[in-house]
């Protein structure tokens, strides 16, 4: 039992969570308001937050439901400033909404692989360097204020993930 005054690790990591949460919706709001530098500060520190909370979730400080907390959050930082990119930047740089819709499918679709995949009780890679890698292409577009290039970067990523899951699937359905 943890003395008195003092967080358990399993309250820490789900601190380090929430404040990772928080900051997904300050970077999505930034980025709607057009202040992508600011937003990108916040994308940043959200997945540093969403990258420690996970790790710690899945090794030793969290059970069950910090692990599924993870699953989300990584689901609503991709949802919420993949998401808001695409929004605001519709109108004016239709190229810019593209890259970031498509970055954004198929990090659900490598996501939804994965998941799948676990439940079928076959091993499937989940990779924090992957999300890592993700987290930071979005986060340096926006910190750059030009994004493009750099959400196809993270659409490869996820794509390149999505095959390598799904190869995986593929390989335990043959056994």
């Amino acid at each position: 039992m943890a003395s008195e005054g003092r967080a358990t690790p399993v309250a820490l990591t789900r601190a380090i969570s929430l404040a990772g949460a928080a900051s997904i919706g300050a970077a999505a709001w930034l980025v709607v308001d057009q202040h992508p530098r600011f937003a990108g500060g916040f994308a940043l520190a959200a997945a540093g937050m969403l990258l420690i909370s996970g790790h710690r979730a899945n090794h030793g400080a969290g059970g069950h439901p910090d692990r599924m907390l993870d699953d989300l959050l990584d689901r609503a930082w991709d949802g919420a400033v993949l998401g808001a990119i695409a929004w605001a930047t519709r109108g004016s740089h239709p190229a810019v909404a593209a890259a970031a819709l498509v970055a954004l499918g198929a990090s659900f679709l490598s996501s939804y692989v994965r998941a799948r995949g676990a439940a079928l009780d076959y091993s499937v890679e989940e990779s924090h360097v992957t999300r890592g890698l993700r987290y930071a292409l979005v986060s340096a577009g926006l910190l750059l204020a030009s994004p493009f290039w750099l959400l196809c970067g993270a659409a490869i990523v996820s794509g390149v993930a999505l095959i390598v899951r799904s190869s995986q699937v593929l390989k335990e359905e043959r056994v």
